[in-house]
């Protein structure tokens, strides 16, 4: 039995193939059998553009820290409503 993957591929394994790439974890195998099965899938198709978009959203996020000040309150707050 060969151990060579055919040009098509199931959802699940393009979906991996699609998380991989995003991560560029991908080989160019992978990568041609996903874009091969892109072109008859449309729910991948969909899944792969929603999953670009949520990397690079993370990507680009600007987040902001609490203060020391914040955070003695928040806590203090936690302690005090776990005590009543």
């Amino acid at each position: 039995m060969s151990k060579r993957k055919g040009i098509f591929v199931s959802c699940n394994e393009a979906a991996l193939c699609c998380d991989k790439s995003q991560y560029k974890e991908a080989s160019l195998a992978e990568k041609i059998r996903l874009n091969i099965h892109l072109i008859f899938c449309k729910a991948c198709r969909l899944y792969s553009s929603r999953n670009s978009r949520l990397t690079w959203l993370l990507k680009h996020i600007e987040t902001e820290e609490l203060s020391e000040d914040d955070k003695r309150i928040m806590k203090q707050n936690l302690e005090k409503q776990m005590s009543d």
